[in-house]
């Protein structure tokens, strides 16, 4: 099977923030500075619709995705799908293979859904999660899951590498920089605040999830000491987890399902989202979202933080039969 890059994206792929086309054209340049006395929003309230109807480079669902603001790009993770053999492969491989071996197809677009390029990472992971640094280069260096797990596909430790189209790269590759922070843990998943120099790793050990935040610059130079760290929120409720960003004193993660049997579109679904205090470890706020509800199968996909103009929250939502699945994402404020 062979895939292309679509030539343009198409027109619902382009569509921002109602009559604004808006935060994709008119982000503001320079970085956007917290408001020291902001107090948190509400996570009550549906997000609104910024970019709908985006396909990535395989018809997979998304994964993960997250913003190089400096630079006017979103990247995004999927799993890659099946059929597709890559050079030096012995075959084309399952979809089903693909997940179980933690191979990854990463995406780049441009701020409005665009499709710029793609890439590939071989044994890294499931991809529920990735960060990118903000710094003054060409393109900010990207972190995600690395070492997937045979018996699971998710990551059992975490990478840092630069976005450079058409590369296919290994877990053994010499252009990432590895850490393995928790040695025998699982899951283990990452996401980056670039306005507070911190970063949020979940990982499981012995079957369970918590989270732990940390300095990135110490982080990066082999420091694994965290800053504070605490078995994750909601665990219990027994819902997939789907996604995490950090912004300041607070981690925010969704959990849920897309509609099915079990979860009816009729129904409010069982989307949960969570603002959590870093530094207790208690949750802050925890609603039943209801952004979406319309979308169908309306799987959330991701959390990202957007600062410029917000800060936001930004969620991914899935769409669309199995073999041409495409995402949309919405953002809410979480800061007044």
């Amino acid at each position: 099977m062979s895939l292309s890059l679509p030539s343009s994206p198409g027109r619902r792929a382009v569509l921002g923030f109602g009559a604004a086309v808006a935060l994709a054209a008119t982000l503001p340049t320079g970085r956007a500075e917290a408001r020291p006395k902001a107090q948190p929003a509400s996570l009550a309230p549906a997000g609104k619709p910024w970019i709908q109807g985006v396909r990535l480079h395989h018809s997979t669902v998304l994964q993960s995705f997250a913003f190089d603001e400096r630079h006017g790009h979103m990247y995004a993770l999927q799993v890659m799908e099946g059929g597709v053999r890559l050079p030096g492969e012995p075959r084309a491989y399952t979809r089903a293979e693909r997940a179980a071996r933690g191979d990854m197809c990463l995406n780049r677009l441009t701020m409005g859904g665009a499709l710029t390029g793609d890439m590939y990472l071989l044994g890294f992971g499931h991809g529920s999660a990735l960060g990118v640094e903000d710094t003054a280069r060409r393109a900010g260096a990207l972190w995600t899951e690395w070492d997937a797990q045979p018996a699971s596909g998710y990551g059992r430790g975490i990478c840092r590498f630069t976005f450079t189209a058409g590369r296919v790269l290994t877990r053994s590759s010499r252009r990432i920089t590895t850490h393995r922070p928790l040695p025998g843990s699982t899951n283990n998943q990452v996401a980056l605040d670039p306005a507070h120099n911190r970063l949020l790793l979940r990982y499981k050990v012995g079957g369970r999830p918590r989270y732990g935040v940390y300095g990135l610059k110490q982080f990066a130079a082999g420091d694994f000491r965290p800053v504070t760290c605490f078995a994750q929120p909601g665990a219990e409720l027994g819902l997939p987890f789907q996604g995490m960003a950090l912004y300041g004193p607070y981690a925010y993660q969704v959990l849920g399902h897309g509609y099915g049997a079990d979860n009816p579109a009729g129904s409010a679904g069982d989307v949960r989202l969570f603002r959590i205090d870093v530094r207790t470890g208690r949750v802050v706020q925890q609603v039943l979202d209801h952004t979406a509800r319309g979308l169908y199968p309306r799987e959330p996909e991701g959390l990202a933080v957007l600062r410029r103009g917000g800060p936001w929250l930004c969620l991914g939502f899935t769409q669309g039969p199995p073999s041409d699945r495409t995402f949309s994402l919405y953002y809410k404020p979480i800061a007044r």
